[in-house]
């Protein structure tokens, strides 16, 4: 009887270790990840590896095993990769299938990444994206180097588009500068393309009133880049000494926001009334937000009273001849 008051409890300790094992690899393939993509277990041979912090090499032949820390930058967010826009794909529709040998050769690692236009581009299912023109603006802009693609700021395991269709302008606007500060804020990343020495872009901006409400207000492509109306996010980042430093361009009444931050905002969404109509949201970009209405209507009170005014100068002299 004494062994069976041990066994007992010992059976409910191990079945509780079995589902509380259960329940930690479930929390790593949630129910949601089958609804959207229909190879999540094969997904799993690569993110084993690639969705952990670290991962163990193994020498069949002398018996040996090492874990190692898997780089930062290889490491994928599964609910980001699963609510991403490359959702319903399998690791192999992109990568070599020779990624499921492991160790991956060196020639594999090397191999070319699909840009965008090569799945995206000349398909009537895109169209309204206008690939083809961001595939020309891309390589006309100086980003266009060895090395640098689509992938360096639009990450494919876990890209939201954050523009089109948002409610949250100040947050989308959060996104798109941290795409351009984790290589320009960022040395580490910066020197991966370039040999120029480390920019500062808080001194590099000193000369704009206010950088801090700038930086939160607009993306930085507003000041470098070339608008393009029939592009929803402009791709043609522009040198430095091309970049947009007068005051003019935004704070007027034909706003250089208007075609580039807000021209994806619909009429419908915009204050009646204002030419530009950028009071959106808790936006507000002085000068720009101008009612013709009142132009007009300032303009003619002005006039009225300097009518005044000269009338009243030509009586007063009339009664002084007099």
């Amino acid at each position: 009887m004494r062994i069976y008051r041990y066994l007992i409890p010992g059976l409910f300790l191990f079945a509780g270790f079995l589902l509380f094992a259960q329940d930690a690899e479930g929390d790593k393939l949630k129910p949601h990840y089958h609804e959207v993509n229909a190879y999540v277990e094969e997904n799993e041979s690569c993110l084993k590896c690639h969705g952990e912090v670290k991962y163990t090499l193994e020498d069949t032949l002398y018996g040996r095993t090492v874990t190692q820390a898997m780089w930062s930058n290889l490491i994928l967010d599964r609910d980001a990769y699963y609510s991403g826009v490359h959702r319903s794909f399998m690791c192999t529709d992109c990568h070599s299938s020779e990624f499921e040998e492991f160790p991956h050769s060196l020639d594999v690692r090397m191999e070319e990444n699909f840009g965008c236009i090569d799945c995206h581009g000349y398909d009537e299912t895109f169209a309204d994206y206008h690939f083809e023109e961001i595939e020309v603006e891309f390589t006309e802009s100086i980003h266009n180097m060895e090395g640098f693609s689509c992938w360096k700021c639009h990450d494919p395991h876990a890209y939201k588009p954050n523009m089109r269709g948002t409610e949250n302008i100040k947050e989308a606007i959060q996104l798109n500068n941290s795409v351009c500060l984790d290589c320009h804020g960022n040395f580490d990343n910066f020197m991966l393309f370039t040999d120029k020495e480390e920019i500062n872009v808080v001194e590099s901006h000193n000369w704009l009133p206010n950088q801090v409400a700038h930086i939160r207000s607009v993306r930085c492509i507003e000041c470098h880049t070339e608008v393009n109306d029939s592009i929803l996010i402009a791709h043609k980042i522009l040198p430095k000494t091309e970049a947009v430093k007068r005051c003019t361009e935004c704070h007027s009444r034909d706003s250089r926001l208007m075609h580039s931050l807000y021209k994806f905002q619909s009429k419908e969404n915009r204050r009646g009334g204002f030419m530009n109509g950028v009071i959106i949201n808790d936006t507000y970009v002085i000068g720009a937000n101008q009612n013709i209405f009142l132009n007009r209507l300032s303009i003619a009170i002005f006039a009225l009273a300097f009518l005044v005014i000269v009338f009243h100068t030509i009586l007063r002299i009339i009664k002084l001849r007099n």
